[in-house]
């Protein structure tokens, strides 16, 4: 079959995209790089593609609030066909400042209201962190995930990265739903272990939800960042697989379209 159509978008701020299109393309995809106002403008459409790729970076610079600006660009000017696209099925991810827009446009956790129910703000510790994390992948629906050990690492780097919630019965919603795919934990899989295991202090260590269809995912650490094994810091010394852990992410996505679109 035809492989299946990537749209990575970016827009002034924007620095993960080609390295999320690689990991893309690296998984059997064919990736595009779309300018948010191409989408806007009809140069291209989201019809068009199988899967939406919302990468890292500081999008217009992060003003008024880390991806405020790109989320209300997508809830005004294209929420009606961001909703077609995932009627239709399709797979979208949000990595970082992607996850960022995502909960700020109000598609995760989602409603059909769009409203914001939750946020990432400052880290607790005030600064930006940017080093490797380990992350224990949960009991979830998320067709992402597939196949993941349950403790695998990824880099993270963010200013802004604290999972919180408007209230505690929306916090066990996502969990009773299977909405929670990814809490920060330590290397034996404790997801209580605290700063600097947990880098920014979300809520219940949340690193990553998903929609209730399982097919959306927003997470703040890079999985397009550890795509080879050589780019794990241990590589060497622990004999890390021939393959970065966060490839498998991307490959299930490419997989589930194979099978379903």
């Amino acid at each position: 079959m035809p492989r299946p159509r990537v749209c990575v978008l970016r827009t002034a701020g924007t620095n993960c995209d080609r390295e999320t299109a690689f990991s893309f393309s690296l998984s059997g995809a064919l990736s595009q790089l779309v300018h948010i106002n191409s989408l806007i403008n009809n140069q291209f459409k989201l019809s068009d593609f199988q899967i939406l790729a919302i990468p890292g970076g500081f999008s217009y610079g992060d003003d008024v609030a880390a991806g405020k600006i790109l989320a209300n660009e997508l809830r005004y000017k294209l929420s009606q066909g961001f909703k077609e696209f995932i009627e239709a099925g399709k797979l979208v991810i949000g990595i970082c400042n992607g996850f960022q827009v995502l909960v700020k446009s109000g598609f995760l956790p989602y409603d059909a209201a769009l409203r914001q129910r939750t946020s990432l703000i400052i880290n607790d510790s005030g600064k930006f962190e940017d080093r490797w994390v380990h992350l224990r992948k949960t009991q979830n629906k998320c067709v992402w995930t597939k196949g993941l050990p349950e403790v695998i690492s990824l880099p993270v780097a963010h200013g802004e990265g604290k999972f919180i919630v408007k209230d505690r019965a929306l916090l066990k919603q996502l969990e009773d739903n299977g909405q929670i795919v990814f809490q920060y934990c330590d290397e034996a899989g404790n997801a209580s272990a605290g700063y600097p295991f947990n880098p920014n202090g979300s809520e219940d260590n949340i690193a990553g939800i998903c929609d209730h269809t399982g097919r959306v995912l927003g997470l703040m650490p890079h999985p397009e960042r550890h795509i080879k094994y050589i780019q794990h810091p241990a590589w060497y010394r622990k004999g890390r697989d021939k393959q970065g852990q966060g490839l498998q992410i991307f490959r299930n996505a490419v997989d589930y379209i194979r099978k379903n679109i």
